[in-house]
């Protein structure tokens, strides 16, 4: 049973996009990163906020690329490389446009889905074999609309149901982060 070592978290720093459906990841992190009193920090040779700290007796690692979401791959791989973390030993947050909002999923590996943080990661990796938490932030129907879609901040209503998912998934985080991913995918699919 792998356990996680590296939690990252996809966004666009910046102001502007603290809100946008696409820093879903980032909410993530902060969220996981307040309930544990881990504290970021600015940390240039991974090109991004950091931070690091025990949950359970496991060192765990959180990592928010501030290199545009494009490049996420770049501060993923050179944290990977530096702690010798292996891809199955990562776990990246996303948001998800093939799911709804309110529902969270975990999965091993896959395709990128046109995610342009998950292709680039795929890429600086050299594979597809790390493990993913999908936050649901709905699809907005039509595929010239995705870019408008996720660089916008969400709805109210849509707002409190990625919460609620969000909640939901840190409820089961330690469980993934122990290795066993299996009982949290019952405890978080069933939800």
């Amino acid at each position: 049973m792998t356990q996680i070592r590296l939690i990252v978290g996809l966004g666009n720093p910046g102001r502007e996009y603290e809100g946008n459906r696409h820093n879903a990841g980032f909410w993530w992190v902060d969220e996981f990163a307040r309930a544990h009193n881990f504290n970021f920090k600015s940390e240039a040779r991974f090109h991004g906020l950091a931070a690091r700290g025990h949950l359970d007796g496991a060192e765990v690692a959180l990592l928010k690329p501030q290199t545009f979401m494009n490049l996420s791959g770049r501060a993923t791989g050179a944290m990977a490389k530096f702690y010798k973390i292996l891809p199955a030993e990562i776990l990246v947050v996303h948001d998800e446009l093939d799911l709804a909002p309110g529902i969270a999923r975990l999965k091993l590996g896959g395709g990128h889905g046109g995610h342009n943080g998950l292709k680039d990661i795929i890429a600086n990796l050299g594979t597809r074999d790390f493990w993913r938490l999908r936050l649901g932030i709905g699809h907005p129907g039509d595929r010239s609309e995705v870019v408008n879609y996720v660089l916008n901040d969400p709805r109210t209503g849509e707002r409190e149901l990625i919460r609620d998912a969000m909640q939901q998934s840190l409820h089961v985080a330690h469980l993934v982060i122990e290795g066993k991913v299996e009982a949290a995918m019952l405890k978080l699919h069933s939800a």
